[in-house]
């Protein structure tokens, strides 16, 4: 996202669901389990906090599609980004990159007029544009994972933070993945973007120290 929901002061840099300095809300888990400030926000943040966020992927499709998510979120709140998802996902066939890679940008004039998207041109323009680049990207890598992993030497860089403020909004390595990135043409994509989505796919891992999901049993 342009903030990532763990980033303090953003979660790519949008407003991060932890960040702001209010009352925490209920516990829609009713669990008792320490989880992320952010993530306790609503329903559909705690089901992303506790079953994807930070958790490693490396399935070419699913990595576009944290990438395109992370971009509508941009001056938005990651809560409405995971409320449009499922539209994004019907508008643009399940953002499957070779599908998407074959639109034309005529094809935005259409998308402008469905009242479930996030209805901003050149978010939506940045789609289809990020996937014409990802396509090609792949065919010169590979495959857009390994082009990702190695930003962080296939590995996972583990956070120790322990309160929210201590995370940070960008770090050399998506500053750097974000400079590539926008060499080969995409857009929406700065280093705060890069960095939400490398949190999101579990490039990074940036669950508080204290988080229950941090190191979660049935994960991959």
């Amino acid at each position: 996202m342009a903030k990532s929901p763990a980033s303090a002061k953003s979660p790519g840099s949008a407003k991060s669901p932890g960040s702001a300095k209010v009352a925490a809300p209920p516990d829609p888990s009713g669990d008792g389990l320490i989880r992320c400030p952010w993530a306790t926000a609503d329903p559909l943040s705690l089901a992303y906090h506790d079953t994807r966020w930070g958790r490693p992927c490396r399935d070419d499709n699913e990595l576009f599609k944290m990438l395109v998510l992370e971009g509508m979120q941009a001056g938005l709140s990651w809560s409405l980004v995971l409320k449009k998802e499922a539209a994004i996902l019907e508008a643009f066939e399940g953002l499957e990159i070779q599908r998407v890679a074959a639109y034309n940008l005529s094809r935005v004039d259409k998308l402008m007029a469905n009242p479930d998207l996030i209805r901003n041109r050149l978010k939506l323009s940045s789609v289809i544009t990020n996937a014409k680049q990802c396509a090609a990207l792949i065919e010169e890598r590979g495959s857009f994972s390994d082009y990702l992993w190695s930003f962080v030497d296939n590995q996972p860089i583990v956070g120790t933070w322990h309160k929210m403020s201590d995370i940070p909004v960008t770090t050399e390595r998506s500053n750097a993945l974000s400079k590539d990135l926008k060499k080969r043409g995409f857009k929406f994509i700065g280093g705060g973007i890069c960095y939400s989505l490398m949190q999101a796919v579990g490039l990074v891992n940036d669950h508080l120290a204290s988080c229950a999901f941090r190191f979660p049993p049935d994960a991959k």
